[in-house]
């Protein structure tokens, strides 16, 4: 047994022997014990919303306690992670995290967050292949049209978008082609579509489970892809590196994250779980039905891609010379 005798290195040492008994204790605890939250950054309906579900359903099978997404909507996607940035590190709480914040950090002039120090990224889920698409009775068939119109018509022309993927693409098209577009602020983009149906605004940025169907019965046109590669499931449609933007390659993506701080056992079982879901072939067909990409990243993996693709995205942003409440 050891024994203290001077009385100052025991008041140094028992809070960091305090410390290290909690930790254990902790981690010794069985997880997870209680419900889970999954907050989403986006409205019901959303790429996010429909990926957070089938992952969440999968964890709470696999892990047998509920894991319920809730959606705290608004400012890019930046209420919801923040929420969870400030929450407990105790992996109750999550997060369905996306390239719109996580990659679009820099769009804020006031961001109160670290992308990075401030989260425990825990997997990557997938991406979320998108294009550019304007309403039907828009004089216009191809992205090179649309570009030619918007310049006969300086400031008549309207984008919406739900998220930061969509405003980076629209501030970027007027950058490098001298256009002048009216630029309308969503909560996500299911809202802005319904407007986009409506021709209430004429162009946005869906991804495909909110812009395939209206594609197919024609109330919306597809111009160009926001990838260098062509999509099966949108045959004809263009790229933007091969039109009117060279060069531009944008992929969105979506993970699970929490904050930083976790316990590494369990972000080990939140990890492992969802690679398992992952391999599900249901999943995998429910996901591809949605419009979504699955792809698995672990811990280490997805921590280094969310900071190469702050890194792209960043670039892409300050060329656009684009930032929120611009």
């Amino acid at each position: 047994m050891i024994i203290f005798r001077n009385f100052n290195v025991c008041k140094l040492l028992i809070p960091s022997l305090l410390f290290v008994v909690a930790s254990i204790a902790q981690s010794a605890v069985p997880y997870p014990t209680r419900p889970v939250t999954i907050v989403n950054q986006f409205a019901p309906g959303s790429i996010s919303d429909a990926t957070a579900r089938l992952i969440a359903k999968s964890l709470q099978d696999q892990l047998g306690q509920p894991f319920i997404v809730e959606n705290k909507v608004g400012a890019g996607g930046l209420i919801a992670a923040t929420y969870v940035a400030n929450a407990a590190p105790d992996g109750y709480t999550l997060l369905a995290t996306s390239s719109s914040l996580h990659s679009g950090a820099s769009l804020y002039k006031d961001l109160k967050i670290d992308p990075i120090k401030d989260f425990t990224h825990i997997a990557r889920v997938g991406s979320f292949p998108s294009f550019i698409v304007v309403r039907s009775s828009l004089p216009v068939n191809t992205i090179e049209e649309f570009i030619l119109y918007a310049k006969k018509n300086p400031k008549k022309l309207s984008y919406g978008h739900g998220n930061n993927v969509g405003q980076m693409v629209g501030e970027t098209l007027q950058k490098r082609n001298g256009i002048e577009l009216i630029r309308v602020p969503y909560k996500s983009n299911p809202a802005a579509m319904t407007d986009l149906v409506a021709g209430h605004i004429d162009m946005m940025v869906p991804e495909l489970n909110t812009g395939l169907p209206h594609i197919q019965s024609g109330k919306v046109k597809a111009l160009a892809l926001l990838t260098k590669t062509h999509n099966a499931r949108l045959p004809g449609v263009p790229t933007l590196n091969e039109t009117v933007l060279p060069g531009f390659d944008v992929l969105p993506w979506g993970g699970i994250s929490g904050p930083a701080g976790m316990q590494p056992e369990t972000v080990a079982k939140l990890e492992m779980a969802v690679q398992k879901a992952l391999k599900d072939p249901d999943i995998i067909r429910s996901l591809t039905t949605s419009g979504i990409e699955p792809f698995w990243g672990g811990q280490k993996e997805f921590e280094q891609y969310v900071k190469t693709q702050l890194e792209n995205w960043t670039v892409i942003i300050k060329n656009a010379g684009i930032q929120s409440g611009d």
